[in-house]
């Protein structure tokens, strides 16, 4: 039983630096133990990495990267009838940030030798130019859409 109380969607206030919330809820996901200003160190000497090589803002790079890794559709078990199948399904907006944040951080933590903050600068880097191993997680996640499109009538 419900009892009637509604979830409220905690604000995030923007950024320090860029006057962004996009850009603090990526410091945010990036943050360990509650670490924030490590957190931030590591985004803002990755942004300062992204405009020393580029030459371009890199507030843009990052959105261009965002933009490039967010899925459009992703799979879903579902049970029907005692078997489960992967259904194909739409993914929504805020979901769609949340992976894509994840995932440029999952593949540039996974990268070895280097201080996070380059990792970090050439995972974004890659991603803006749609390369780069969180490209590739979006587009295994397509093709396994795509290829399970036969169940995609039980999406309810």
């Amino acid at each position: 039983m419900s009892t009637g109380l509604k979830f409220k969607k905690k604000v995030i206030m923007p950024d320090a630096v860029y006057d962004d919330i996009l850009v603090a809820k990526f410091i945010n996901q990036i943050m360990l133990d509650g670490k924030k200003t490590i957190a931030q160190k590591i985004v803002y000497g990755s942004f300062d990495i992204i405009k020393e090589q580029s030459k371009k803002d890199p507030l843009d790079i990052f959105r261009l990267a965002i933009q490039n890794v967010s899925p459009v559709l992703e799979v879903k078990p579902r049970r029907v009838g005692g078997a489960t199948y992967q259904v194909p399904m739409e993914v929504k907006g805020n979901r769609k940030l949340s992976l894509a944040m994840k995932w440029i951080i999952t593949s540039s933590r996974s990268k070895k030798g280097k201080a996070m903050k380059f990792k970090l600068a050439e995972e974004l880097m890659e991603a803006s130019e749609n390369k780069g191993n969180s490209v590739k997680k979006k587009e295994n996640v397509h093709k396994m859409a795509e290829a399970n499109r036969a169940f995609a009538h039980f999406a309810f």
